[in-house]
């Protein structure tokens, strides 16, 4: 990595060619912004003009572009997260992630200039795909790979490189529940039984469920590996690559896993494979030289799957201020028939009395 910049910008409009220069350490002459959007953080594509090995253009997340969405972005620490997770640990993981040409935090500010996934030829998975049942097995399988090395990791004891990490997998839950909240009266009258029955049980005993959600190993997890943070290296035999990794943390792996199958595979695709890929993400460890019984996997992937239902309406309830609200409204229908499915709040019910 370079050397930290005297100021990291905080507008699409301070993205010159002189600080991308500064930053990449090669001779750039222009730098010209392509496209941008806000949302959990501002987004520009720019081209880049320069020196041979200049990439022609980058993708580059900086603060989000409204005051209130940078309120609470600053106050979730996500954008910084993300950033210290490019700078400091991308590259040694075994999973795909978006190349890193420079990333820096300074105290509350962030940035991070990252590939174009789009240039550089990779798709992005939707539940429509034809091929989505292919794919939810592929991730998996990345999932497993991912989790191994840093199964139950002294690297996140305190005083360790990664305790900052187990810090993070460790907070309070009193925001997600106010998120439900919210998203219970925004969505109640487009929503089932079902929705309503999880909905009680997580309002009436968040902090007994986000007990059980820390219960078990921990390992390094992505935290919301939905499809719409996940691409497609076509180039690479059509492997499954991770981005947006604003709430990475240490955390039990199935977590990962249920929040992919509940969030995002379609139901009729999910329960038919589901239960042989938690088995087959058991397997996947046990090569790796890390135990999981399956049945305690599937166990805990069924509690799990209320996670995903948390993550998916708190996004829902937001309207589109976080994503489409489409998108959040598939997710919660998709999240909440899984829960319907694994009889996820039965299993809360046993666990928690």
């Amino acid at each position: 990595m370079t050397s930290t910049p005297t100021a990291l910008p905080k507008e699409v409009d301070e993205l010159r060619a002189d600080w991308f220069a500064h930053v990449l350490q090669r001779d750039i002459t222009e730098a010209t912004v392509l496209d941008r959007s806000s949302g959990t953080t501002g987004r520009a594509r720019v081209a880049l003009v320069g020196e041979p090995g200049v990439p022609a253009t980058v993708f580059v997340k900086l603060q989000p572009f409204g005051e209130q969405q940078r309120a609470l972005v600053d106050h979730t620490g996500m954008g910084v997260t993300e950033a210290r997770f490019y700078r400091d640990l991308a590259t040694e993981l075994p999973v795909r992630v978006p190349s890193v040409w420079f990333s820096e935090t300074e105290g509350a500010d962030y940035i991070m200039v990252l590939e174009d996934l789009e240039a550089t030829g990779c798709q992005f998975p939707t539940p429509e795909d034809a091929d989505i049942e292919g794919r939810a097995r592929d991730i998996v399988e990345q999932l497993a790979l991912l989790h191994a090395p840093f199964w139950e990791s002294s690297r996140f004891h305190d005083g360790a490189d990664l305790a900052w990490l187990a810090e993070r997998g460790s907070r309070g839950g009193a925001g997600g529940r106010a998120y439900i909240e919210h998203a219970v009266q925004v969505l109640c009258d487009q929503m089932d039984d079902a929705f309503h029955r999880i909905a009680e049980i997580y309002l009436a005993r968040t902090e007994d469920v986000i007990a059980q959600w820390r219960t078990g190993p921990g390992t390094l997890v992505h935290g919301d590996s939905h499809l719409g943070n996940l691409f497609v290296d076509c180039v690479a035999g059509n492997r499954t690559g991770f981005l947006d990794w604003a709430v990475v943390c240490q955390a039990p792996g199935i977590r990962d896993v249920a929040y992919t199958m509940c969030n995002s595979v379609p139901p009729d695709i999910r329960a038919s494979i589901e239960r042989e890929l938690v088995d087959r993400y058991c397997e996947l460890l046990d090569d790796a030289g890390v135990k999981l019984d399956p049945a305690v996997a599937w166990n805990q992937y069924r509690v799990h799957a209320v996670y995903s239902w948390v993550a998916a309406t708190a996004t829902a309830g937001m309207g589109s201020k976080w994503q489409p609200i489409e998108i959040g409204l598939a997710g919660t229908r998709r999240a909440t028939a899984a829960c319907a499915h694994l009889d996820s709040v039965g299993a809360l019910e046993d666990l928690l009395g």
